[in-house]
């Protein structure tokens, strides 16, 4: 990549990816970033045999115990055609892996529906979410359906950034609730610079964005949904945590991104920002 010369706004923090749709993810020293995101973000989700919709955390009222469930990328597929190897930990600290034939009945019985796995295609797959009977809501006690771009299991763009000048806003906003990355499913976290405060990345949109060997083009804000109030790990339910995004910034938490050039990313990286981009 030919040298990006922008100025300097902070470091990677954190390298987050998400093998398994609406699973828990995992963290990452280093990242290969091609033009459909991180190698092994989103590559599998998994199918509801009965309605044939991917199925979602955004969805507690179907699935209230997704974040029960966690994914590892293991290797990377053999060929285009095969399943990527993946180990999957189920509720309880028991895992198995994509290769193991009892892995669907497992995620079946543990999910409480009939599910199967399903690898990335050229087809437009749909999924469902759920709008809380919150009053600070917008829609209130609402089912939604979605189409996921082609080809992908992303609900919107394929890369995510945060800062941590924004979690630091929205802890000071609401300081009893817990503003942890896991809630907002990142991939990359960036820490800016002490004293820094705000939802610096509204100040990125249109503009380009260089981590490590890897340029983004800031396309716009991400909206939050009732992923970011359910249970997971230590993190307990809060839907404070919604209630503030929407009250403080429109439900909106982090930016969305799309590859402009293929790379490398560390933790540790500079983080580069240029002026807007021509489209």
């Amino acid at each position: 990549m030919a040298e990006f010369r922008g100025s300097e706004l902070g470091q990677v923090a954190s390298i987050r990816r998400y093998p398994v749709k609406s699973m828990i993810g995992e963290e990452l020293k280093v990242a290969e970033v091609t033009a459909t995101g991180l190698v092994g973000d989103r590559v599998l989700a998994l199918i509801d045999r009965e309605t044939g919709k991917v199925a979602s955390a955004k969805n507690p009222r179907l699935w209230p115990n997704f974040f029960a469930h966690s994914a590892a990328w293991l290797s990377p597929s053999r060929n285009a055609r095969s399943m990527p190897l993946v180990r999957i930990g189920l509720p309880g600290g028991q895992s198995m892996t994509t290769e193991d034939p009892q892995l669907e009945q497992q995620l079946s019985a543990g999910l409480g529906r009939a599910v199967r796995i399903q690898r990335l295609s050229d087809e437009i797959v749909t999924s469902e979410g759920y709008w809380p009977d919150f009053d600070w809501l917008a829609n209130r006690d609402e089912m939604f359906e979605f189409p996921l771009p082609q080809g992908t299991f992303f609900d919107g763009m394929t890369i995510h950034l945060l800062t941590t000048a924004t979690l630091e806003c929205l802890r000071t906003a609401s300081p009893e609730s817990r503003f942890d990355v896991a809630r907002f499913r990142p991939n990359f976290v960036i820490k800016t610079p002490d004293g820094e405060t705000g939802f610096v990345e509204d100040n990125w949109i249109g503009k380009t964005l260089a981590l490590g060997d890897v340029t983004f083009h800031i396309e716009r804000p991400c909206p939050r949904c009732v992923m970011t109030t359910l249970s997971q790990g230590s993190l307990p339910k809060d839907s404070a945590v919604l209630r503030t995004a929407v009250q403080r910034h429109a439900g909106n938490v982090g930016v969305y991104a799309t590859v402009v050039t293929s790379g490398q990313v560390r933790c540790g990286d500079a983080v580069r920002i240029s002026p807007a981009t021509p489209r």
